[in-house]
């Protein structure tokens, strides 16, 4: 097992540096969907994987799982939302046990309305600061990241 040992200044510094920049992007990405769309980045995650969801609804569990959300999350997001119209609970299988849901024509419509908004701001506050070698090496290193994690359950390896 390796020894753990503190960071170098250096490495404190770019650290620093890159979990501010990621709150600062993801506070803005938030604040123009509020402001444009009128919609939270919780709405919007829901709303988008309604939106491609393969069938016309999703079990909540399916939809937890999706987005890396507690039940009780979902739950509590979904009543806010069923009662803003943009979605609806159905009931499904032996005497309605099984709870799903679907997006409503209104949910349909405020995700399609901040679809290009949002990939606007993405792009104009992430992609487009990026040299085509800085972009290869944020996916490179997201990837590796994502399946040293995902794999393993285990940061250090």
């Amino acid at each position: 097992m390796t020894e753990t040992r503190d960071l170098d200044p250096e490495e404190w510094e770019l650290w620093g540096a890159w979990t501010r920049a990621q709150r600062l992007l993801a506070q803005e990405l938030d604040r123009a969907l509020q402001r444009e769309f009128g919609i939270s980045k919780a709405e919007f995650s829901v709303l988008m994987t309604l939106w491609r969801a393969a069938g016309p609804e999703l079990r909540v569990g399916e939809l937890s799982e999706s987005l890396g959300w507690e039940k009780s999350r979902v739950s509590h997001q979904l009543t806010r939302m069923e009662k803003r119209g943009f979605v609806a609970r159905t009931e499904s299988g032996a005497h309605g046990r099984r709870t799903g849901i679907k997006l409503t024509a209104e949910g349909r419509s405020a995700v399609q309305s901040a679809i290009i908004g949002h990939a606007g701001n993405i792009r104009r506050h992430f992609f487009d600061t990026l040299t085509p070698r800085q972009a290869d090496a944020i996916r490179a290193w997201s990837e590796q990241t994502i399946e040293r994690i995902e794999s393993h359950g285990d940061v250090s390896a």
